[in-house]
């Protein structure tokens, strides 16, 4: 950790492990036994603050990660969770989110004539929202309302 804040200045806040035997690396199946029986493969694990993994993704050994899709989905987990929404396939940080499918046949009308008063959706089962501002605030994005302000 000493080593990252040395190159880059930055602290990291989060826990690193380090596995010399390659116990915590086998128990997470980051062994390619099919390619080596001591190097890992590429993983990311995003865990969240009550430690549940939301998202693994698993590199061969000879392609990098790509930092922005990992930065991208964690905005997106932080966004689902705030908003109470989901993100669509290809979501950025900025764009609506999927409103949740209505729970009862009135709530199903109600979507209905919502979207055809906003034209903000498909049918009853695919309608978007603009997420509200604190969850934008919560990913970095800054809001109409702050951007004048500065002005």
């Amino acid at each position: 950790m000493y080593d990252i804040y040395c190159r880059t200045g930055i602290k990291v806040s989060f826990p690193i492990i380090a596995d010399r035997n390659g116990q915590i690396a086998r128990k997470y199946g980051m062994i390619a036994n099919d390619i080596s029986n001591t190097e890992t493969v590429r993983n990311v694990f995003i865990i969240d603050d009550k430690g549940i993994v939301r998202t693994i993704l698993i590199y061969p050994l000879n392609i990098g990660r790509f930092i922005p899709e990992i930065i991208r989905i964690i905005q997106a987990l932080q966004m689902a969770d705030c908003s109470k929404g989901s993100t669509a396939a290809n979501w950025m940080p900025g764009q609506p989110v999927i409103v949740p499918p209505p729970k009862t046949f009135e709530q199903l009308q109600e979507r209905m004539k919502f979207i055809e008063q906003n034209n903000n959706g498909i049918n009853w089962y695919l309608s978007f929202k603009k997420p509200p501002e604190k969850c934008d605030e919560k990913i970095g994005i800054e809001s109409e309302k702050n951007k004048k302000e500065l002005k």
